[in-house]
């Protein structure tokens, strides 16, 4: 089955989803209200129709049932919500779900129907699939049984995620299951993708799934694996939380939806009635340490994208399903949000804290242009060049130890820094000279047997207590073929897991390209530093500026927008500390002259060069380009709509074609994607100056071997200080960290 006849296959709804599996009238919702802050009309209207044609505030529905009398939480999606993508709120309510069931002891099923990550809440939302990955990891950590059920359809991050953690897990008979949708690939390359491959039936003929199964079956297959599972558990008894009277009964699933309004769903517009909670639920298990989280959850508008005001309509109307997948999905509109938020890194000074040195001595911030461009350039160091300047000691090793090996991904033993430590990183190209990583989609695309080796290396620094270091340096996963049968979201979300909860110290470092599922693997640490042009998100800047706007020229004004640059990065939080990329040592830095800076360590943090907001604003839809007849529903990952025509996103000029990975993009009519000097005919990086004369921000591959020198100097520091930390409290410290991602500071 490919993607044109995916549509065939029915999609029930998550309310019918919970009709047919748990018992009748044993269901009750756990959900609180979220309500809609935007400032953004356009979004805040596409959030209201939404809520009016599902009777949901969000577009997931998390509660507890019974499935032949044993207590059973679910979590399910709603694909027409916004195309089931998940965002700040999304994700925040799919973790207390988790952390709920996980406090009351009780098994997990979760039914996905998704396209990704919600897009237009840029970079804060795709990482709300480390802190899902990591409630689940914690779940099944306790010895609970969670089982997964795939509808159609399921891809990019959701899929890379929680959707492939299960102790079993199953699919919709016919459903689409992949990384990318087929439409997609057809879009980027001028090919269908080869039919067969992302369908139930080919993934469980392939070992990545046990199972295809109607949803008439489900409930009978799921009592009869957890008779197995619970291990002779408790199969009924009183609810562990204090519901409403009367819980037990509660409302049919199939009467009237209450009325929602911007103020979100009141507890009775839940499926089942009034949610079984009061308020929010504190975990009781791993989790703990972060607290109860005191607001009914983040909205959507909490990311890093912030609007200028109302823009201009992010893509044509008629847009199809989910990653090719026909049938609406929910139009959205420009992202908009409060603003950044204050970063919570160790090494960031206060909010009053002075900036250190005079103002104009502070290092330049640059804007995501140029920072893109300096990640691509050829002569850019890479974690060979690191490993050969800053280590010493260096024992290579090659492949997952059982049969694989990926040139995409370098594993090692070595001292960084003076710091023993084992090493991986994403291998951008081969040597230092002549290399072919010059734009996205170039070199080595990282595919699943690269992903085991970095598991490899994981079990090694976690059997041998040594620090783990990580280097992001990626335009992409591969996405093929091979790669899809291959287990490639699997191996993502199995990476997430493993990072999550590693015994070891870990360190990771943005050194440069971060694109997609492929760098979010490495990404979990106890700390993240960033090289000054680093850069992280859903998917490279020509991706999304083809799936909104049916051209790469605007790559970077999208970009600008999704805050993905080491500054805005830094603001969320999400990173600790930026390394600065020139020769010189820095006053405002540490001891060695590496910048360490907070958000109000640069002048401008936010808004210096590519201002956030500026530009036409970014359409909501899933990873893979779901939409529908209006501005095109924009999540993360891989995707781009298609007009109801069926014609293919460009200006009509084929292009030159690129290679198969995350990172390219045949879309529109420029020089082959990617190549920093020749998109959209601005001068190359490494230029004296740009368009309106204002100087470049120095970047790595002018003074390579002084830059890493430093570097080396600053990670060997970071790794000891990590591993004299006490083992438990580093590693609650980390689990509180992800857990964080995207609720306010």
């Amino acid at each position: 089955m490919t993607g044109t006849n995916s549509s065939r296959v029915s999609r029930a709804s998550a309310r019918e989803l919970i009709e047919a599996v748990v018992d009748p009238g044993s269901w009750y919702g756990w959900d609180e209200p979220v309500e809609i802050t935007t400032d953004d009309p356009d979004y805040r209207a596409d959030l209201e129709r939404a809520r009016e044609r599902t009777g949901l505030d969000e577009s997931v529905i998390t509660g507890e049932g019974r499935i032949e009398g044993r207590r059973v939480a679910l979590v399910a999606c709603e694909f027409r919500f916004l195309a089931g993508s998940i965002g700040v709120a999304a994700g925040e309510r799919l973790v207390r779900a988790v952390e709920r069931a996980t406090a009351e002891r009780l098994p997990l099923l979760a039914a996905p129907a998704s396209g990704g990550t919600r897009m237009q809440e840029g970079t804060v939302a795709f990482l709300q699939m480390v802190k899902v990955a990591a409630a689940i990891t914690d779940h099944k950590a306790a010895g609970l049984p969670y089982l997964v059920h795939l509808r159609h359809p399921t891809t990019g991050g959701v899929l890379a995620s929680w959707g492939s953690l299960g102790h079993v897990t199953a699919a919709e008979p016919g459903a689409l299951i992949g990384f990318m949708g087929p439409r997609v690939h057809e879009a980027l390359y001028g090919e269908e993708f080869p039919p067969g491959v992302q369908n139930a039936e080919n993934l469980m003929n392939h070992g990545l799934i046990d199972a295809v199964l109607p949803l008439s079956r489900l409930s009978g297959v799921a009592a009869r694996v957890l008779r197995v599972l619970c291990a002779g558990g408790p199969v009924s008894g009183p609810a562990a939380s204090a519901g409403p009277a009367g819980a037990s009964g509660a409302a049919d699933l199939a009467g009237p939806a209450t009325s929602v309004g911007s103020a979100g769903l009141s507890g009775a517009a839940d499926p089942a009635g009034p949610a079984a909670s009061a308020g929010p639920v504190a975990s009781a298990g791993p989790v703990a340490s972060a607290g109860p989280v005191a607001s009914a959850g983040p909205v959507a508008s909490a990311g890093p994208v912030a609007s200028a005001g109302p823009a201009a309509s992010a893509g044509p109307a008629g847009l199809s399903g989910a990653a090719g997948v026909s049938g609406a999905a929910d139009p959205a509109g420009p992202a908009a949000s409060a603003g950044p938020a204050a970063p919570a890194g160790v090494s960031a000074a206060p909010a009053s804290a002075p900036i250190p040195g005079p103002p104009a001595a502070g290092p330049r911030v640059p804007g995501a242009e140029e920072s893109i461009r300096a990640s691509r350039r050829a002569e850019r160091p890479g974690v060979r060049d690191l490993l050969r300047v800053a280590a010493e000691d260096v024992s290579p090793l090659s492949g997952t130890g059982a049969g694989e090996h990926d040139p995409g991904l370098l594993l090692a033993l070595a001292r960084v820094g003076g710091t023993p430590c084992v090493v991986l990183g994403h291998n951008r190209r081969s040597v230092r000279k002549d290399g072919t990583a010059d734009g996205p989609g170039e070199g080595q695309a990282l595919g699943p047997a690269g992903l085991r080796t970095a598991r490899r290396g994981m079990r090694i620094a976690a059997e041998l207590g040594l620090p783990l270091l990580t280097v992001i340096d990626t335009a992409g996963a591969a996405l093929s073929r091979e790669a899809e049968e291959g287990g490639l979201a699997g191996e993502i979300a199995r990476c997430l897991a493993d990072m999550v909860t590693l015994p070891a110290p870990t360190l990771c470092l943005l050194l440069g390209q971060g694109a997609g599922g492929a760098a979010l693997a490495l990404l979990p640490a106890d700390r993240i530093v960033a090289a000054r042009h680093a850069w992280l998100s859903p998917l490279p800047p020509e991706g999304a500026s083809a799936i909104l706007h049916r051209t790469t020229e605007r790559a970077y004004e999208v970009a600008a927008r999704q805050g993905v640059r080491s500054a805005d990065l830094l603001a969320q939080g999400i990173v600790d500390r930026i390394v600065e990329e020139d020769a010189a040592e820095h006053e405002n830095g540490t001891g060695d002259g590496i910048g360490t800076q907070d958000e109000n360590g640069t002048r401008d943090a936010i808004g210096v060069g590519d201002a956030i907001g500026v530009g036409d604003a970014i359409g909501t839809q899933d990873e893979n380009g779901a939409g529908s007849a209006s501005p095109a529903v924009v999540s993360q990952g891989e995707g781009t709509p298609h007009s109801g025509s069926g014609s293919r996103s460009g200006s009509g000029s084929r292009g030159e074609r690129a290679p198969r990975s995350e990172g390219a993009s045949r879309v529109g009519d420029a020089s082959r994607v990617g190549d920093a000097s020749r998109v959209g005919d601005a001068s190359r990086v490494g230029d004296a100056s740009r368009a309106g004369g204002a100087p470049l921000t120095p970047d790595a591959s002018h003074a390579p071997d002084a830059f890493l020198s430093r570097l080396g100097r600053l990670l060997g520091a970071e790794l000891a200080a990590l591993r004299a930390q006490d083992p438990d409290e580093r590693l609650a410290a980390r689990r509180v960290r992800h857990r964080r991602i995207g609720l306010p500071r």
